[in-house]
């Protein structure tokens, strides 16, 4: 069912021409909060604010914006790509012991961590030590843009995440897709 959801939340017509299945190592950021680092980043000719997030390394099949990654799945040495996967249990903070997902939504807004973060299809470079036997990857990614068509979220905008109430801007996607 969460699968389904999830699925079904995906606006495929948005990026369907740049949308590939990657197999092998990847981050998964579903769940995980955003902190922003001091800089900015450039999306599509957008600029925003760049954020942080830490995220498990899965292996397996996974869906990815290929527009974003050049048209290939491989990653530089010591990095993976984060990328969007129907997995329903996988590593999450603080622990990062294997939990279900809980998809969930919520509105952005001006509030400090009130943001949602975008890491998909975003390089991330994996930690050089494991915690609780889990690889671990910094990703890095805009803050308020939109997975969909690339474009800034607006506060007060729908939006979606499996990432715990409270996370700082939360790695999710918007689901307001009204004029875009």
């Amino acid at each position: 069912m969460k699968k389904l959801l999830l699925l079904a939340l995906l606006p495929f017509s948005a990026v369907a021409a740049d949308l590939m299945v990657c197999n092998g190592e990847f981050a998964l950021c579903a769940a995980s909060a955003s902190v922003p680092t001091g800089k900015t980043i450039r999306v599509d000719g957008k600029e925003f604010q760049e954020g942080m997030a830490v995220c498990p390394v899965l292996t397996g099949k996974a869906i990815a914006n290929g527009k974003l990654m050049n048209g290939s799945c491989k990653a530089p040495a010591g990095k993976v790509w984060s990328l969007f996967s129907t997995v329903t249990e996988y590593p999450q903070a603080p622990t990062w012991a294997v939990v279900s997902m809980t998809p969930r939504s919520f509105v952005t807004s001006t509030e400090p961590g009130g943001g949602m973060s975008n890491q998909w299809s975003f390089i991330c470079t994996k930690q050089a030590k494991k915690v609780n036997n889990v690889q671990l990857a910094n990703c890095l990614g805009p803050i308020n843009e939109s997975p969909w068509d690339n474009g800034h979220v607006a506060p007060g905008t729908t939006a979606f995440t499996a990432a715990p109430v409270g996370a700082a801007n939360p790695v999710g996607g918007d689901i307001s897709l009204k004029g875009k």
